[in-house]
């Protein structure tokens, strides 16, 4: 398939010119932005794409894709500039001047970045926001699309939707998601027990190496292909797009949300939802969240298990399963309702029934704020009296909740190997998720604190040696790369945790396409030590 914006021809062309460029080092005295103007594409002016510390429009840049407010303080480190590329010769041109400037490259798509890697740094840096790269290029006869990476996931399902009524992708339910990092990090959502990850779905890339070439599948090698889907892109390159398969839906799906307090019986239910959801048909994915609120009296404090589910089919037929398998929660007719595989999305991501598709297209959360997350993998069930001992933890500390995730079907039938996300054939993946509105730093410790204390709990009963970790729920509790002599021994720390038995195999291709680790950040990953040191 042709490269959504560029011919093979231009693709050559382009790599051919800045392989040039990047030949011509009297550049002593150039500064940054010269750099950049003398080696965009004349006819793709970069001028105008630049925002430095003193344009008018810098903030409101910045701050645009900025979802996490603790990265958004005056005492944040800053860019030294924002490139807000619209053409791949501005992406080439970043990566010719940030190498010869010294200027550390920070890569953002969408900003859901739980430690911002995306857009700080304690080095010089810059950023090159890939906003502009919106492009979708659907086929419905071949069920395939090219994606660019500053597409959100809604706008993505917003365009399958115009195309087909049978057609979808499994991607995040947050519907304000880029899916440059979304995508690269190993990406889930709601069918992720029929279809897997985003990154078992994606089947080419278009990627500007470190050398400024744009590469496709072909031209990467497998290799690279294989540690992009699943290792976090921003380490070896700057993805452009990814080709995607799409994947097949009815055209009515089922959702119903269900909830039940510590007094309804809620650890039993707790219980026996985590032995009954990864083994329910591979069509039926339910996601439990379990979060403190008020109780009846007035004062009280009491659990809560929220049950939100995703059947593809119809209601008829889900109540019949629930009724079967999972009797336990009470699902019955009323509490199902009918829709288009689209309009879940919009349900999954809290929308009332009957909302626009049009929101979908809105690139702008709702609301932001303080937030800390962390995560966890289970292999084996919770007993009863371990999820009670749960609940009673969660009403003493009020404030973090956490997300239960059933894996199963499909992620059981994938090796570890097969990308660089390893966590398969588990039970339930977690998400510790704690959010605030006030300011201050002492308000930020203590419910970073609260977040650290309910992971300590669960300790016993997650996974060991090492406790693991997803990559796109980025936590720097777990280890960070201070890119020093020793930044391999650093980088295993967390590398282990994220990608387990295929650390070393990343380790081992970023050491080859980046050998001078200039896509980095502080939990990138790192490259073999010189011989020499």
């Amino acid at each position: 398939m042709r490269n959504p914006r560029f011919s093979v021809a231009s693709i050559f062309l382009l790599s051919f010119v800045f392989l040039t460029f990047a030949s011509f080092t009297s550049a002593s005295n150039e500064t940054f932005l010269e750099c950049l103007n003398s080696n965009s594409d004349q006819n793709h002016p970069i001028s105008s794409q630049i925002y430095s510390q003193t344009n008018a429009s810098y903030s409101s840049v910045l701050y645009d894709y900025i979802r996490n407010l603790r990265f958004n303080l005056p005492t944040t480190p800053k860019p030294q500039f924002i490139v807000t590329a619209l053409h791949v010769s501005h992406i080439q041109s970043a990566v010719v001047c940030g190498k010869r400037h010294g200027l550390q490259m920070r890569i953002r798509s969408g900003g859901h970045d739980y430690e911002g890697v995306s857009y700080v740094s304690n080095d010089p840096f810059f950023i090159l926001d890939m906003f502009n790269f919106r492009a979708i290029h659907i086929n419905v006869e071949e069920e395939t699309a090219w994606v660019e990476v500053g597409v959100t996931t809604g706008e993505l399902y917003y365009r399958i939707a115009e195309k087909s009524n049978v057609h979808g992708f499994p991607a995040g339910v947050c519907t304000t998601l880029g899916v440059g990092g979304h995508f690269s990090g190993g990406g889930y959502g709601t069918m992720i027990r029929k279809y897997g990850l985003s990154v078992d779905n994606i089947i080419d890339a278009q990627l500007v190496d470190v050398k400024g070439r744009l590469l496709n599948r072909a031209s990467m090698g497998e290799d690279l292909f294989w540690a992009i889907n699943g290792g976090g892109g921003a380490s070896f390159g700057i993805i452009v797009a990814y080709k995607i398969r799409l994947v097949r839906v009815p055209p009515k799906v089922t959702v119903f949300q269900v909830a039940r307090t510590y007094e309804q019986n809620a650890t039993d239910i707790a219980h026996r939802w985590q032995e009954i959801s990864p083994k329910l048909h591979e069509d039926l994915f339910i996601r439990m969240t379990i979060e403190v609120i008020n109780g009846s009296r007035s004062g009280e404090k009491t659990v809560r298990s929220t049950f939100n589910a995703l059947f593809l089919g119809n209601s008829t037929s889900l109540v019949s399963l629930m009724t079967k398998s999972f009797p336990e929660l009470g699902v019955v007719q009323r509490d199902c309702i009918e829709m288009r595989w689209v309009e879940s999305t919009l349900f999954w991501f809290g929308f009332p029934t009957g909302t626009s598709l049009e929101v979908l297209l809105n690139r702008i959360p709702q609301s932001r704020d303080y937030s800390k997350n962390k995560s966890d993998f289970l292999k084996k069930p919770m007993s009863k009296a371990e999820i009670d001992k749960l609940f009673k933890k969660m009403i003493e500390l009020e404030y973090p909740f956490i997300q239960f995730n059933p894996y199963g079907g499909r992620m059981s039938q994938i090796q570890s190997f097969e990308k660089p996300f390893p966590h398969r054939g588990y039970l339930i993946k977690l998400q510790y998720i704690t959010f605030w509105t006030q300011t201050g730093i002492e308000a930020t410790n203590r419910y970073i604190n609260l977040s650290r204390t309910l992971y300590d709990f669960m300790t016993p009963f997650v996974t060991k040696k090492p406790r693991q970790a997803f990559l796109n729920y980025r936590d720097f509790d777990i280890g960070i790369n201070h890119q020093g002599q020793n930044s391999y021994f650093e980088g295993a720390v967390y590398g282990l945790k994220y990608y387990m038995g295929n650390f070393n195999r990343l380790v081992q291709i970023k050491t080859k396409v980046d050998p001078e680790n200039f896509f980095r950040n502080e939990q990138s990953i790192p490259v073999f030590p010189s011989r020499g040191k």
